[in-house]
């Protein structure tokens, strides 16, 4: 189990492939909200990306366990809803 609490604002999130998938804003009860402005990002508003999907904590990187391809499809809105 990925100790989530070590997750901090600026972390960059990698997909299992490496690829960005974006920058942690910050942890919101049992998701990481994404800052909106990262170039990786597709809309002007804060995507979120469920705590479930994080594999490990490398250095100042949240790698995630799917590849980001993968990853951006579970992107949630603000209200938990999928993002398309």
């Amino acid at each position: 189990m990925v100790d989530t609490a070590k997750i901090k604002e600026h972390f960059e999130v990698i997909g299992a492939d490496g690829v960005h998938v974006g920058i942690v804003d910050h942890v919101e009860g049992d998701r990481i909200k994404l800052t909106k402005n990262d170039a990786g990002a597709h809309h002007k508003h804060h995507h979120y990306i469920s705590l479930g999907l994080v594999a490990d904590i490398e250095g100042n990187k949240v790698r995630l366990s799917a590849n980001a391809d993968v990853a951006i499809t579970f992107e949630e809105e603000k209200d938990g809803k999928a993002a398309m």
